[in-house]
């Protein structure tokens, strides 16, 4: 590959040089969130001492700046996602909001009695229990794509699934706790066959693959920015404009109508339709710092050395015996979910947070995942843009500390 300029790029991150129990810290709890570079931590602090107010509705000078910002914000996600139109991108929470939104409105307007809704087995708890709300709310059935020990989905089974009581299909691109990337492409062709529209959970893929959703032919795209260098509390919802328009608004409020009066309500146009009272400005101004600073090194060059570090990861984890991988899908993304003969996930844990290494243990907000296994979770090492070799070889070095203090 290219040169990638590793230290420079950790450089960029301010919290990388801290310690954690008097070690330095190795940050491998990416796919929960991701550190700030300090481009991004710049920014909230300049929107608190130059660009504080509120946005949209005001004539004065503070209100027009933060709402330019704010909006530039939209302006940079369209080609950064290459939606068509700017008034597609609802700016949200992030992803569980976005799916939320999509499982409401949508559900109200299109899902009946009788009617299906398909998940996958390895879907984040985010796109499992919205659409068990709508089913059971509306009397629909939700459908589940299985998958195999590898952790792929079952694309045949899939297929036979797709039929005329099937409304939309609402899968992960990624998977938080496999790293497995989803033929995404394929089944969304397969379900708008029979003009079945599908939603993606991104949240654990914009940080790591472009994405083109024109290319995709995706209906609807939800991520969050704090997984991808942003701030919390700061999301996307991308969505097509002929089904945006056709949705209700999912709630009431300023900013998302046109006019109001004690008879009726006139809603307003996309995309403020969708995004009633006073947002995380300061979240949504700088979430474009984390946009234009992953573009600079460019998602092309991102992926390509993840995926390195990745394999280099698997290869040395592999070493360890008794250490057995949960996700082995030929195509992955940035996760390696694993366990260790006889010892505990959260034994291993608390060890490594001793030494300054930071992993997750749990379920992963994946709980039919781990029951599908038959395990009660797993130890995820998540990868971002500014992990190392050095950071693998600690934390390998590390997993064997504590099993040798543990068995």
């Amino acid at each position: 590959m290219t040169h990638y300029d590793i230290q420079s790029i950790r450089n960029d991150f301010p919290i990388l040089k801290s310690t954690v129990n008097g070690k330095p810290l190795v940050y491998l709890d990416n796919g929960a969130t991701t550190q700030k570079p300090q481009v991004v931590i710049d920014a909230i602090a300049h929107y608190y001492t130059a660009q504080n107010s509120n946005i949209h509705r005001g004539v004065h000078h503070l209100s027009q700046v933060a709402t330019d910002a704010y909006e530039l914000t939209r302006t940079k996600l369209k080609p950064f996602i290459n939606a068509e139109h700017e008034h597609e991108i609802i700016l949200t929470k992030g992803t569980t909001d976005g799916i939320n939104i999509v499982a409401q409105c949508y559900g109200k307007a299109f899902i009946h009695k009788g009617d299906e809704v398909i998940i996958s087995a390895m879907e984040h708890h985010s796109n499992i229990v919205p659409w068990q709300i709508v089913c059971e709310e509306r009397g629909a059935t939700l459908k589940v794509i299985p998958m195999d020990e590898d952790g792929n989905l079952d694309l045949s089974a899939y297929k036979k699934m797709l039929n005329e009581k099937v409304k939309i299909v609402s899968i992960t691109y990624v998977s938080n706790s496999l790293g497995t990337v989803n033929p995404v492409k394929e089944m969304i062709d397969l379900a708008h066959e029979r003009n079945i529209p599908v939603l993606l959970d991104a949240a654990q893929a914009v940080q790591h693959i472009p994405i083109d959703v024109q290319a995709l032919d995706v209906d609807f795209l939800a991520f969050s920015g704090h997984k991808m260098y942003g701030p919390t509390g700061i999301g996307v919802l991308y969505g097509k404009e002929k089904w945006l328009n056709t949705m209700p608004p999912y709630q009431g409020g300023g900013d998302m109508i046109k006019t109001v009066t004690f008879e009726k309500t006139v809603y307003n146009q996309l995309p403020f339709k969708f995004e009633a009272g006073t947002p995380n400005i300061e979240a949504g101004i700088c979430l474009a710092n984390a946009i234009d600073y992953i573009q600079t090194i460019g998602l092309d060059n991102i992926a390509r050395y993840e995926n390195e570090l990745l394999e280099y990861a698997t290869r040395a984890l592999l070493e360890i015996p008794g250490l057995k991988i949960y996700g082995t899908a030929k195509v992955k993304s940035s996760v390696i979910s694993f366990l260790i003969e006889g010892t505990h996930p959260y034994d291993v844990g608390t060890i490594l947070d001793k030494l300054g290494i930071a992993v997750r243990t749990g379920h992963h907000c994946t709980q039919p995942v781990m029951d599908f296994y038959g395990i009660p979770g797993t130890i995820r090492a998540s990868i971002a843009l500014y992990n190392s070799k050095e950071d693998i070889d600690t934390l390998v070095e590390g997993i064997k500390r504590a099993v040798s203090m543990l068995l």
